[in-house]
């Protein structure tokens, strides 16, 4: 597909073309969505709380997975692939499952830690992204609309 500037956009997780200025999930089911958030942050503390972990450790940490952004250095495509793939629930679940396999409670609280802040940024609306704008997000437009 091509942008009104005329350069090729792509989604940033499947790399097939994505629809620009495409409509977010609006309605029903993004407040669905944002709920699904709320539970992720709420349960993932919940099972914090069973990892015998001090609670200093949710804020020193909380905010790691956001320097996935330092992707877009490299450009909107590679940003918004970074960010996804740090995002998306599978690698902190895994995290989570390769840590209570192994009694490891400090890799299980890591984690939690990880979803939760995924749940944190459903729950306020940032969703994942497409390489064609930081702001376009599956979730709808983050940040201030231009006026043209």
């Amino acid at each position: 597909m091509t942008s009104p500037a005329g350069s090729t956009v792509e989604d940033a997780v499947t790399g097939a073309p994505a629809v620009t200025g495409a409509p977010a999930v609006t309605g029903a089911p993004r407040r669905w969505l944002r709920l699904e958030g709320a539970v992720l942050l709420v349960g993932s503390l919940l099972a914090y709380s069973s990892t015998d972990r001090t609670w200093w450790l949710v804020p020193l940490v909380v905010l790691v997975p956001d320097l996935s952004m330092l992707g877009y250095l490299a450009g909107t495509r590679i940003g918004a692939r970074a960010y996804n793939v740090v995002h998306a629930t599978p690698i902190p679940a895994a995290l989570v499952a390769i840590g209570w396999w192994q009694g490891r409670s400090l890799i299980v609280a890591l984690g939690l830690i990880w979803v939760a802040h995924i749940g944190l940024d459903r729950l306020v609306g940032y969703g994942l992204k497409y390489g064609d704008h930081f702001q376009h997000t599956h979730l709808g437009r983050i940040g201030r609309t231009r006026n043209a």
